[in-house]
């Protein structure tokens, strides 16, 4: 394969892999730099990924902020979250 046709088989793993990663919530960028190394690996690595908007979420206790669960410090005021009450998680906001 010369240089042109790799460069360009590249470009469009890295387009494919960037666009799926970003339509699951995650960063077009990491993906896109993870398809044009990867290729085949970084595309079957985005199908796998989760889509981050599906994620249940839940309120810290001290500031309010809606959170992630699977976030263990409050990204605002460094509170300690653990495992909430089953009744205080809400579902994730769902594919948009």
């Amino acid at each position: 394969m010369t240089g042109g046709a790799y460069i360009l088989v590249a470009l469009s793993f890295a387009l494919a892999t960037g666009i799926i990663g970003r339509s699951k919530g995650s960063s077009f960028f990491i993906w896109f730099v993870v398809g044009g190394v990867l290729l085949v690996f970084g595309l079957i690595a985005v199908f796998c990924f989760r889509f981050e908007k599906d994620e249940p979420e839940r309120r810290c206790p001290r500031c309010g902020t809606v959170q992630k669960l699977y976030v263990q410090v409050c990204r605002r005021c460094g509170e300690d979250l653990y495992l909430p009450d089953p009744s205080d998680v809400r579902p994730g906001r769902g594919r948009a």
